[in-house]
């Protein structure tokens, strides 16, 4: 016992109890950090719950001292992430590690030690994290935006972790950005007139989803993005289990004039999808949503009684343009003008004055300039890091 540090595997409820609870002492006096419904985060880690276990191996650890828990981690191999070549980050020989949190250097370092050596025991020699634990829940380490909330189903940790992980070898592999747009103000005026011809254009429809329609448009919507994204570094296609997971978790934030589809020719060609950024909403809930959670959510959901919420900010998660439209003009005319429709959506009747885009990989060219194009900024880099062991 090092340090008088004990490194345990989570076997039981309590043990996963443990483990989710542990970010909200350690991140308690931290404004900028979210508390996330607790309901929702046991849910991720649990087999049975979260269908990602129908396709990976995981196992958590809890580390503790003096019958404190002082730190947490996971090791993980993704069976759909290991057939993807290695410079599109997988590989049979590739595992993760992810949900690192901890009071100290000390303890980090007997966590990262004992996820490695659970990787090792299960044949693999190159260890890729953080991956908490699937590409589409939490990836990367925050090593830039410290000082501000971040938006919903992004993570947040503490700043010292980046100095910590570097210190065990771990080199960059991969920076993902998220960039925040002022939507209250107007696209610079070449893209504005980029938009206006588009909505000239008879052969170009940006439509409303049609929230009553749910499964079909959603299925619209994963046609594209499984064209779109196929060839991005660490793309994970989403089983059906996981479409209907996703699907009913974030049923509630999926509003018609949030989320867009492009048809050209009447074809579905593009789409980008809008939430209001759920943690504005949560933030005061301390993780709980009974008693009255639940009750202060669904209100804050339903705008009081007009059926929209009014938040600071939305988030564009997913934005995707069919492989064989990627490199013509078309695309980026596409993305303004299902971002435009947002923007104005957003800014009439969501109260919003910020959106924020991404996650997007530092190497996705279109999309990183179409954020710069319409003068966003980054504001937060989540990087990911590989290491032989």
């Amino acid at each position: 016992m090092p340090n008088g540090i004990t490194i345990r595997p989570v076997l039981t409820k309590a043990d996963r109890k443990a483990f989710v609870d542990l970010p909200f002492r350690l991140y308690a006096d931290n404004p900028a950090w979210v508390p996330p419904l607790k309901d929702e985060a046991y849910g991720l880690i649990t087999p049975g719950k979260n269908p990602f276990f129908e396709h990976a191996e995981a196992q958590l650890y809890l580390a503790e001292r003096a019958g404190k828990v002082v730190g947490r981690i996971s090791a993980s191999i993704d069976h759909m992430w290991t057939p993807m070549p290695p410079e599109k980050g997988g590989g049979a020989d590739s595992g993760n590690w992810g949900y690192l949190d901890a009071e100290d250097k000390a303890v980090a370092d007997l966590l990262i030690g004992q996820a490695e050596e659970w990787l090792r025991t299960h044949g693999v020699k190159r260890s890729i994290g953080p991956i908490s634990m699937s590409i589409w829940e939490e990836p990367g380490l925050l090593i830039k935006g410290h000082d501000h909330p971040p938006t919903v189903m992004m993570g947040y940790d503490d700043a010292r972790y980046e100095a910590w992980v570097e210190s065990w070898g771990y080199a960059k592999v991969k920076d993902l950005h998220t960039w925040d747009l002022d939507i209250t103000k107007d696209f610079p005026p070449l893209i504005a007139r980029i938009v206006q011809s588009g909505q000239k254009n008879s052969r170009i429809r940006v439509r409303d989803v049609n929230k009553k329609k749910f499964a079909a448009e959603a299925a619209i919507i994963l046609n594209i993005l499984n064209d779109a994204w196929s060839g991005n570094w660490g793309f994970v296609p989403f089983t059906e289990s996981e479409i209907a997971f996703a699907g009913k978790k974030m049923k509630p934030i999926i509003f018609n004039d949030l989320v867009k589809i492009a048809e050209y020719d009447g074809e579905p060609v593009a789409f980008m999808m809008t939430w209001p950024d759920l943690n504005e909403m949560q933030a005061d809930l301390n993780g709980n949503l009974f008693p009255f959670g639940f009750i202060k959510l669904l209100w804050r959901l339903n705008g009081g009684l007009t059926g929209i919420p009014k938040v600071r900010t939305t988030r564009v998660p997913l934005m995707g343009v069919v492989k064989h439209l990627q490199a013509s003009r078309l695309a980026s005319q596409l993305a303004f003008m299902m971002i435009e429709d947002t923007r104005q959506a957003a800014l009439k009747f969501y109260g919003s004055t910020h959106s924020e885009i991404g996650w997007i990989l530092e190497d996705n060219q279109g999309m990183n300039s179409i954020a710069s194009t319409i003068e966003s900024r980054i504001n937060k880099t989540y990087r990911i890091y590989e290491k032989a062991i």
